[in-house]
């Protein structure tokens, strides 16, 4: 009868298989690092080993770990001791390592380093060349792949701390041989959008050979020669590749780039009421302030205007007026009395009324003139009496006598 294993009993077969062989459990392996990690918070390392055809899944225990010098990075060639066996639950085989001793630089790293320093020279790094980033953004151009979650990633950073800002994607490749083209191609077209304010270059995560294409000569002077700042946020945090160097400025991860790119609104709204707060206290202090300063000067103005004088030069005015009125009735009603005295005294002293006392006025008919004695009497005079006057003739004693 033919005998049937399981997944899990053939796993096991094989892994028995592994430990049986004693060139297998103490083995020495050459070859480059790839995509080395330390896993949060086991602190075990994860990491490949390759050479030009193969490679073999690493594993190493923080136990192991906490013994090494210095852990290795992507790029590291690497002289590696342990034991390999099966990881049952996904059928895999491999290198669980113990010691690590470093041999040289890997072909990958040594051709990052060459051109780091390269562009370094020509003074692609150098901070003076290094833009500032907008404050307050209208609108941000990312180049990444359309299907990345990491696009989706930055998009909901940008929502939930800026939801003003317009957010434009220029799609591209971000790994693999044609992807240094595309994003070349990629930053120029954001390049030609005037209305872009600031460039997000991104990807996410990945080992040395799938973050490569940022490594690439051409890619490094399309972000040197953009109008517009850049910001380059490629892989994790311990990832850097020479397009963070040529960029007007680095960040971790993609997410925390989408936070230096923008405010967070929640603190401008805080800011702002922040400050009309602050302006109110002012504007309040400033009224009180004037109104005090109004109010004392127009006390002064008080002490110093003429009006009261004014006033009282009026009153005496009035004063003046009423008694030069009463001075000046009772000085006509003297007056009155007076022209009245006199009136009486002339009434009874006038020619009329001497005539009333039976008294004459006599007058030279011719001239008109009044006779006050014989010796002034013409032949003809005038005789005015109360009721009337005559004209006589005058005739002297002696010729009445002759005539008699």
């Amino acid at each position: 009868m033919q005998i049937a294993y399981t997944v899990r009993e053939l796993n096991a077969h094989i892994r028995a298989l592994f430990e049986r062989d004693n060139d297998l459990q103490d083995i020495w392996v050459e070859a480059e690092v790839s995509g080395f990690k330390r896993a949060e918070p086991s602190g075990h390392c994860y990491f490949t080993l390759k050479d030009g055809k193969s490679q073999i899944a690493c594993v190493m225990w923080r136990s192991n770990a906490m013994m090494q010098a210095v852990l290795p990075k992507d790029g590291d060639a690497v002289m590696v001791h342990g034991a390999v066996t099966i990881y049952e639950e996904r059928s895999t085989y491999q290198l669980y390592v113990d010691r690590i001793r470093p041999t040289g630089v890997g072909d990958l790293y040594r051709q990052y380093e060459l051109l780091k320093a390269k562009l370094e020279a020509e003074g692609l790094f150098d901070e003076e060349r290094k833009r500032p980033l907008p404050l307050f953004p209208n609108c941000i151009g990312i180049v990444t792949s359309a299907s990345a979650s990491v696009f989706q990633d930055v998009q909901n950073v940008l929502k939930r701390r800026y939801p003003l800002v317009e957010v434009v994607l220029s799609a591209s490749l971000v790994q693999g041989i044609d992807a240094p083209a595309q994003l070349v191609r990629a930053i120029e077209r954001l390049n030609m959008l005037t209305k872009v304010d600031v460039i997000l270059v991104c990807r996410g995560g990945g080992s040395i050979e799938d973050l490569w294409a940022f490594n690439d000569e051409n890619v490094a002077r399309a972000i040197a020669a953009s109008q517009v700042p850049v910001v380059s946020a490629v892989g994790h945090e311990t990832d850097f590749t020479i397009a963070d160097f040529v960029a007007d400025q680095r960040a971790a991860t993609p997410s925390a780039a989408a936070e230096i790119l923008t405010p967070d609104i929640y603190d401008l709204e805080l800011g702002v009421e922040r400050l009309s707060t602050q302006l109110e206290n002012i504007l309040e202090y400033e009224l009180a302030r004037r109104r005090e300063n109004l109010g004392d000067q127009t006390r002064l103005l008080r002490q110093l205007s003429p009006l009261a004088s004014v006033r009282a030069y009026r009153q005496r005015i009035d004063d003046w007026g009423m008694r030069l009125t009463s001075n000046q009735r009772g000085r006509l009603a003297l007056l009155r009395e007076r022209v009245a005295s006199h009136e009486r005294t002339l009434l009874a002293t006038s020619p009329q009324a001497i005539l009333e006392r039976g008294y004459a006025l006599v007058t030279d008919a011719e001239t008109g003139k009044r006779i006050t004695s014989a010796q002034q009497v013409s032949p003809r005079i005038a005789v005015q009496f109360k009721d009337g006057g005559v004209e006589a003739k005058v005739e002297t004693q002696t010729e009445a006598k002759g005539g008699a």
